[in-house]
């Protein structure tokens, strides 16, 4: 067997029914390259298994986990990757999608990854902290619209998919969990450079209780700051609206 550790944000999913239901929200289509993020216990990845059609990899941090894999599931030897995701890199060359139950201590720092990898990334089904998954899908004007809500929606069609509840999980967690796809609509706002847009997006929403004349004023040229878009604050502004604002400042840079 294998041991949970708390470091590494480990909750393992246990109730089929969800499994099945993480896998069958996957567009699975033959001959597509498809990734498991944090696989563990094997929860998911048995169903992964089944698909005969596919070129599966995974990547897991804990060794332990990957020697588990490499016992249970003999077909895994050689497809997994024993490194943390926030370092790794790209693991195929052509386009391919994510999938799993992401953990929660880094899955804001995953979603940078996907944004990082997007031009190949076709889809991502992913379990979020049920509030974190709230918020990236989150439209603005409410309070939960952040960075992440503008940064993968600029990219991804993003949807929630459906909630899941602690005791689906061992050890449960003390938070209700989610399940969200992403649809990637190949950067159809044409950004550019993608580092100066995120740079833009961050620095907004740094000062989310300020205008955006005050919050944008270090990183604007001053000519610009008239406009009244700035009289607002950054969750005002619609996807389109940061996109907007980019093009005017930034993108020729």
């Amino acid at each position: 067997m294998y041991t949970l550790k708390k470091s590494l944000g480990q909750h393992f999913l246990h109730d089929e029914n969800i499994c099945r239901k993480v896998v069958e929200s996957v567009a699975h289509k033959e001959g597509m390259n498809l990734v498991e993020v944090g696989p563990g216990g094997g929860a998911i990845t048995k169903y992964f298994l089944e698909w005969k059609d596919i070129q599966y990899k995974a990547i897991e941090i804990d060794t332990e986990k990957v020697e588990y894999l490499y016992k249970t599931y003999p077909e895994m030897k050689g497809k997994i990757i024993n490194q943390d995701i926030l370092k790794a890199d790209m693991p195929f060359d052509t386009n391919f999608s994510l999938a799993g139950n992401f953990p929660y201590n880094i899955s804001s720092p995953i979603l940078f990854v996907v944004l990082d990898w997007e031009p190949h990334v076709d889809e991502v089904i992913g379990m979020f902290q049920k509030e974190v998954a709230q918020r990236v899908a989150a439209g603005p004007g409410s309070k939960t619209y952040g960075i992440l809500s503008v940064l993968m929606q600029a990219f991804f069609k993003v949807e929630y998919l459906f909630d899941v509840p602690p005791g689906a999980f061992t050890p449960p967690p003390k938070v209700d969990s989610g399940v969200l796809r992403f649809t990637n609509l190949r950067n159809p706002h044409e950004i550019s450079n993608k580092k100066k847009f995120i740079m833009m997006v961050k620095t907004a929403f740094n000062q989310r209780r300020k205008t955006l004349r005050n919050g944008l004023k270090s990183i604007m040229p001053p000519e610009s700051l008239g406009d009244k878009i700035f009289d607002k604050r950054a969750e005002q502004l619609s996807v389109q609206d940061f996109v907007t604002l980019y093009k005017q400042n930034f993108n020729d840079q």
